[in-house]
């Protein structure tokens, strides 16, 4: 099988049907009203992460010419022309379902959003007021000239483009939407009636407040937001000045090539031209938007009506046999514990590093950071562990995207506090989340793990979808005292028995274990995979199940993003169903299990089925041998199998159409598996 006639769909086209499942949340009634506003915002979020990576990776290809399609298989233009026709169609949809649905369904409930133009005296007066104390200081318009360039815009700020006109002649101004103030202001209620106004429309209302000093007959004010190029140029190499490089290239970021201008489609063609000629957009960078920009701000709404418009809080539960006033390690060392976040309580995690800090038979804490939460309760158990006069060893990978800053402050403060930091290794990312305690006990060391498919983080926690393993199981913290102990060495761990580990493992490690179920099949044994993961976009990866389909294995995947590979194609993939579930919360963790000749592997891993996870960073994948673990994960997996409520089918066609199973009664997983746990307690 030549893996370059294999069938695929290229990964930042499938990254757009994912991101419209996002969207079909967001149109789906069944979701609570302010709920369906938040979907909409991470919508835009997404939307602006991509343009500002992979389109902006794509764009530099695309310099390339006939290179760029001799190394990449396709030619990147023909992509980004693609993109450019589902993004438009995606913003024609998005515009429509905020503006004639969710708005009129807002005032059904008596909540209105309120524009400039729809203001009484009343409430203008009190806009007026808000503008005067609150805004006018913080807005300082910078007036264009024609024969200089236009300055710098802030990547995705918010800018009012006016144009003031006095018989017939038009100057030009930028105006910068602070992004330091909630964007939604909450008007007095009038005969129970709730208004809402925009920051940017009290901004519009009072134009005449900023301008005065101009004369004019006419003024008018179109939004625009610029998403820039965020990948930084950086030498691979982790050293002393590697901090002050990485700052020096978020400085860069900040000033990126432009990847897109989104506007406001009533914007006057002649505006529109004067903005494309000063920055030099090209076609494909044009995305005509609606009235307001940076809708990822939606996401902090305001709920001013009943609580019935946001998806119900479920509290999250304890975890049966672990509890918090009894030492968490000395429950950890008579069993292995798995805690299911957002259904079961973070602070187990908390407590393991709290206990840990405080134990006076701790000797040292390793852990691998990636992502942290605001004023993160993992830092501050890490660092009272250092002046409680333990050995703290901290890796904290800066190059984690998007958070590159915020590690960078936490680095600097572990340091000052006493912690030893880490900052990865030569030319790979360290993106596993893995924490060892060793603690001496009758004279010896012993070593508890916690593993994780998520981050170290208690605010993502509480949304995103993930299993931590709490073991002291020899096979598994040996392997652990190896990997930390290769990181401080700045190499990469070889020779483990136990963990998976990229990039040295996971290949020959996944290879190994379809070719097993590929053989099994052909000896007429039970052979099947079931895997679960974020993004599936490893093309060698993709021909493995390609081969292992042809041999008869059953594979059934769970893929939440991004999906190279099409299932349901003669010849390659009949015996494949992948289905993707979003829902309320972000389907975070990745599960493998593998038949085995009826003897079922199960493993829980960091890593997605992408080449960056195999072999560009350090992941750390980790087999579940607890029976009763293994047996509530698969539950939990077969449960999300039988999601025919959340669950879409991804198939040749990208219809994303809901999933149907054989179950006569609505399935859906994350209700579903909160109760299962919840019926376990």
């Amino acid at each position: 099988m030549d893996i370059k006639r294999i069938p695929l769909i290229n990964r930042e086209i499938s990254w757009l049907y994912f991101n419209d499942r996002v969207l079909q949340e967001a149109s789906d009634p069944t979701v609570p009203l302010i709920d369906r506003i938040r979907f909409l915002a991470i919508f835009s979020s997404n939307l602006d992460e991509f343009y500002r990576v992979r389109v902006a990776t794509l764009s530099r290809l695309s310099n390339l010419n006939e290179k760029a399609k001799e190394i990449l298989g396709y030619n990147p233009k023909k992509i980004l022309n693609q993109i450019k026709n589902l993004v438009v169609k995606q913003e024609r949809k998005f515009n429509n379902l905020y503006e004639n649905i969710i708005v009129r369904q807002l005032a059904e409930e008596k909540i209105f959003i309120l524009n400039d133009k729809q203001l009484n005296v009343t409430r203008g007066a009190f806009v007026k007021n808000y503008f005067r104390e609150r805004l006018l200081a913080t807005l300082v318009p910078i007036m264009l000239d024609d024969g200089l360039p236009l300055p710098e815009l802030r990547d995705r700020a918010i800018y009012f483009f006016v144009k003031l006109t006095k018989n017939k002649k038009s100057r030009y101004a930028l105006i910068e939407i602070p992004d330091n103030l909630s964007r939604f202001v909450k008007l007095p209620d009038t005969n129970n009636l709730k208004f809402i106004i925009l920051l940017d429309d009290i901004v519009r209302y009072s134009l005449e407040d900023i301008f005065f000093i101009f004369d004019h007959d006419t003024i008018e004010a179109y939004s625009i937001q610029l998403t820039r190029d965020a990948e930084l140029d950086l030498d691979k190499e982790v050293s002393e000045k590697f901090i002050d490089a990485l700052s020096k290239s978020l400085q860069k970021r900040r000033k990126g090539k432009p990847m897109r201008l989104l506007y406001d489609t009533e914007m006057p063609l002649g505006m529109v031209g004067y903005l494309v000629n000063k920055m030099g957009l090209n076609a494909e960078s044009l995305i005509p938007g609606n009235r307001y920009h940076n809708f990822k701000n939606f996401i902090s709404f305001p709920n001013v009506g009943r609580p019935e418009l946001e998806y119900t809080v479920y509290p999250p539960m304890a975890v049966k046999g672990l509890s918090f006033g009894k030492s968490l390690l000395g429950m950890i060392a008579g069993k292995d514990y798995l805690v299911s976040t957002p259904y079961q309580s973070y602070d187990y995690i908390i407590h393991f590093l709290r206990e840990a800090a405080i134990d006076p038979k701790v000797k040292e804490i390793s852990i691998a950071l990636y992502r942290l939460a605001d004023n993160s309760r993992v830092i501050h158990a890490l660092i009272n562990a250092a002046k409680n006069g333990k050995k703290v060893n901290c890796l904290v990978e800066l190059r984690a995207r998007f958070d590159e800053q915020n590690n960078i402050t936490y680095s600097s403060r572990l340091e000052e506090e006493g912690v030893n930091v880490l900052y990865g290794i030569n030319n790979y990312k360290v993106h596993s989340k893995v924490c060892l305690v060793t603690r001496t006990e009758k004279g010896k060391p012993v070593h508890y793990a916690c593993l994780s498919t998520g981050n170290f983080n208690e605010k993502t926690a509480k949304i995103y979808a993930d299993h931590t393993l709490f073991t002291a199981s020899k096979r598994l913290t040996n392997d652990l005292v190896d990997v930390f102990k290769a990181l401080k060495q700045n190499t990469l761990p070889k020779g483990l028995k136990h963990l998976v580990v990229s990039p040295i493992d996971s290949r020959p490690a996944i290879y190994k274990l379809i070719d097993n179920e590929v053989k099994n099949a052909k000896a007429g044994k039970p052979a099947y995979m079931i895997l679960k993961m974020n993004s599936l976009a490893d093309e060698q990866v993709i021909l493995k199940l390609y081969q292992a389909n042809n041999a008869g294995v059953e594979i059934k995947l769970i893929v939440r993003g991004m999906c190279c590979l099409i299932p349901g194609v003669k010849g390659y993939s009949e015996n494949i169903e992948v289905i993707s579930i979003v829902d309320k919360y972000l389907e975070h963790a990745r599960v493998h299990i593998y038949c085995n000749g009826g003897q079922e592997l199960l493993f829980l891993t960091s890593a997605d089925f992408m080449t960056r996870n195999i072999d560009n960073r350090v992941e750390v994948g980790f087999p579940i041998y607890d029976k009763e673990l293994k047996k509530e994960i698969r539950d939990i997996i077969n449960i999300q199998l039988e999601d025919n409520t959340k669950a879409r089918e991804i198939n040749n066609h990208n219809t994303n159409k809901y999933h149907k199973t054989n179950s006569d009664m609505p399935v859906r997983a994350q209700i579903d598996i909160y109760n299962y746990l919840k019926n376990k307690n």
